[in-house]
């Protein structure tokens, strides 16, 4: 039914019914857009087989966030989309790992998942929370740094991170993928019943899904960030609110709701492995892109980040190892970091910055 915010949006945009119209119904279209992107995903990686589908997955697990970043990006936007990135890593850390663990846990005593895959995930977090720190301790630090300086020193901290990013992917996929069975098997299952039900699916049909659905999500995505600035004013909250809270929920919506149904079902490696695995695929795929875009772009995007939304990824990615270092979980521990994400929610919206920057 969120399908028909689409034309509402477009509506919205050419009829003048303002701003605030007009971010609200194209946020609300792009929710169902990114769910189709996310089942044509999965439906491609089911013919092309575990190791294709595999990157498939990875490439496009936050292309709704990636396309919404890139139109800001171009737009100019640089510190919304900065603050994009924060509000993806934190949100998918706190609130969609918390919902995960809370509501799995009320429905189980306790749920297990792989611990050595956590510790690795813990790792690469600790590792882009450094990426992030560099740049904006440099900044800091130093006197008279240039601004081509940190793009520069931004660039080449971000080739490392996708080169990371790749070698997390031959490590899941190829060289220690007998530590991810467990997920992959009850997927293949899952994908073995359906067959048996419906046939396998139609490669060609799923494609143009996918290429409609992403056709479309740029489109929204220019609605939505041309008529942010003027409808977070009207609604009395800054610009880093948004881009921290707001837009990232918007991006990550069908990510969420995987996470937390699959985790209702006792499969707390898969949800874990949505849930981080899209804050892995943020820090280290995601970020590093919009800044060699920004470069290609003339946009000064960089790695230096408002030094408060530096803290909250710090926090969050502290909180998040702690709690699924032992490879369990319970109702508490999920209601541990939704609290932490509350907290910082208050933070970010008490945040005395400009409405529009």
């Amino acid at each position: 039914m969120l399908l028909l915010f689409i034309p509402v949006s477009l509506a919205a945009h050419y009829l003048e019914w303002g701003e605030l119209a007009v971010f609200v119904t194209a946020g609300l279209a792009i929710l169902p857009l990114a769910a189709w992107m996310g089942a044509a995903t999965e439906e491609i990686a089911v013919v092309v087989g575990p190791v294709l589908g595999g990157l498939l997955n990875a490439t496009f697990g936050n292309a709704t966030e990636l396309i919404i970043a890139l139109v800001a990006l171009n737009a100019g936007l640089i510190d919304i989309v900065k603050a994009s990135i924060t509000g993806s890593i934190i949100g998918n850390l706190l609130l969609v790992m918390g919902l995960a663990m809370l509501l799995g846990g009320l429905r189980y005593k306790e749920q297990k998942f792989q611990p050595i895959v956590a510790r690795v995930n813990a790792a690469s977090m600790n590792l882009a929370v450094i990426a992030i720190l560099l740049p904006t301790a440099m900044n800091y630090t130093s006197q008279g740094i240039s601004e081509q300086t940190l793009q520069n020193f931004s660039f080449a901290v971000a080739i490392v991170l996708i080169v990371v990013y790749v070698l997390t992917l031959l490590f899941s996929m190829k060289t220690h993928s007998y530590l991810y069975e467990l997920g992959v098997a009850e997927a293949e299952t899952e994908t073995d019943a359906l067959e048996a039900t419906h046939g396998k699916p139609n490669m060609w049909l799923w494609t143009g899904v996918l290429l409609v659905c992403t056709l479309f999500v740029a489109i929204e995505s220019e609605l939505l960030v041309d008529s942010l600035e003027v409808a977070t004013s009207q609604l009395g909250l800054t610009a880093l609110f948004t881009g921290v809270i707001l837009v990232p929920i918007v991006g990550n919506a069908a990510e969420h709701a995987t996470a937390v149904t699959v985790a209702m079902k006792d499969k707390m490696d898969l949800s874990l492995s949505v849930a981080v695995g899209s804050s892995m695929q943020i820090a280290l795929f995601v970020a590093p892109v919009l800044v060699i875009a920004g470069k290609l772009l003339g946009q000064p995007m960089d790695l230096d980040f408002n030094p408060f939304e530096l803290v909250a990824v710090t926090v969050s990615v502290l909180i998040a190892n702690t709690i699924s270092s032992d490879g369990r979980s319970n109702w508490l521990e999920g209601t541990l970091l939704l609290a932490a994400y509350t907290v910082l929610g208050f933070a970010f919206f008490f945040h005395p910055v400009p409405a529009i920057i």
